[in-house]
């Protein structure tokens, strides 16, 4: 007699079967086909979960590839937990692997860009650091460390990706959109409601990971001074007060 378990093994090897036949052995003629039928709705939805999750991959790629990649994606990835809001965690790693993609090399980053924004919707709330906690530090400030908030994300990418992103992320693209060349960051916030999308040129960006990290404002803006003696360290810093990507002073590791 067949358990449980050998049942459900079975079950979910049809379920990821590149055979669009496949069944549990065992089922009748009408159990197939509502197996099929299943099928079917489960591969569609899962896939319309990352359509709406990486709305701009889409629209890089257009809807056959998307939906053929998603496909193809889903067989090996299916759902570990009951809640969909975050899934397709592995898809920006997919698709840097997937060799019909290898012709759009910056699709990968996109796809990371737009993961982190759907993380940062959500992330924890935490009410952001309020500038007027620091004017009191005087000498003291630059010896600081930040406390980053929960939604704050940041991706370090070799093209443009914050500029692709935009340019591909409204109802229809600008005609003539200017794109940079050139390696670009992206600092992700959601201080309140809103997610934010910050682009960083390089020296920024290494700036924004040391103190995300936990570096000192001294040591990140010694170091991004280091490599770029132009870095303008207080505008970048505002910046980041301005768009909620702190949300306390960690002292010795204490926040406060």
């Amino acid at each position: 007699m067949e358990t449980l378990a050998g049942f459900q093994e079975d079950f979910v090897r049809a379920l990821t079967s590149a055979d669009p036949d496949a069944r549990p052995a065992g089922f009748d003629e009408e159990s197939r086909r509502r197996f099929r039928v299943y099928r079917n709705n489960l591969y569609s939805g899962l896939s319309q979960t990352l359509a709406d999750a990486y709305p701009v991959v889409r629209r890089l790629v257009g809807d056959a590839f998307f939906f053929a990649a998603a496909r193809l994606f889903v067989a090996d990835h299916l759902p570990q937990r009951r809640s969909l809001a975050l899934y397709g965690e592995a898809f920006p790693a997919f698709l840097q692997e997937f060799e019909p993609a290898r012709s759009v090399p910056y699709l990968a980053d996109v796809a990371r860009l737009e993961r982190m924004r759907l993380e940062a919707l959500h992330a924890a709330d935490a009410p952001p650091l309020d500038p007027h906690e620091l004017s009191g530090s005087g000498e003291l400030l630059i010896d600081l460390r930040l406390v980053p908030h929960p939604a704050v994300r940041l991706l370090r990418s070799p093209f443009p990706v914050v500029s692709i992103w935009t340019a591909n992320s409204g109802e229809h693209s600008p005609a003539g959109r200017y794109i940079p060349e050139g390696a670009e960051a992206a600092l992700v916030t959601r201080a309140h409601f809103d997610v934010g999308v910050v682009a960083l040129d390089p020296a920024a960006a290494g700036f924004v990971a040391a103190l995300i990290s936990g570096t000192s404002i001294a040591t990140a803006a010694a170091d991004a001074l280091d490599g770029n003696p132009a870095f303008d360290v207080s505008t970048i810093f505002h910046r980041l007060l301005s768009v909620g990507a702190f949300i306390g002073i960690s002292d010795r590791g204490i926040t406060r």
